[in-house]
């Protein structure tokens, strides 16, 4: 049995992915893969992933160029949840902040505490 059959797919064939910072312990994303994106991802050593609302499978970096190297890679205790900590080429949030969790909640208030690294439009051809 490989290490793949051990994974526990929820019933639409997916599991999250935490996407962190290897260097500095970020957390920059979380996304989803099936068994194809983790394949390509353990085999590739880049990260792949497939989308739930373009129903389709995407390579971290595909158009913007901001790819993630994977350095390690975990799972959880129940075998249903992934870590991968990467060396992330320039950000990770398509919005242009290097992590996808720049906003923080206080109150009733969203407060910014990150910073944005680059400007969406200027990556993202309409």
């Amino acid at each position: 049995m490989s290490v793949l059959d051990k994974v526990k797919f929820d019933d639409n064939g997916l599991i999250p992915a935490v996407i962190q910072d290897y260097k500095n312990g970020d957390i920059l994303m979380v996304a989803y893969m099936n068994r194809e994106s983790l394949e390509k991802t353990l085999s590739v050593g880049k990260t792949c992933f497939w989308s739930r609302s373009r129903q389709k499978f995407w390579i971290k970096g595909e158009s913007s160029g901001h790819t993630q190297e994977v350095k390690e890679v975990f799972i959880d205790c129940d075998m249903d949840t992934l870590l991968f900590k990467v060396d992330q080429k320039v950000a990770a949030c398509h919005t242009g902040y290097r992590g996808c969790f720049y906003r923080k909640i206080e109150g009733e208030e969203l407060i910014v505490t990150g910073k944005k690294v680059f400007e969406e439009d200027d990556v993202y051809k309409p």
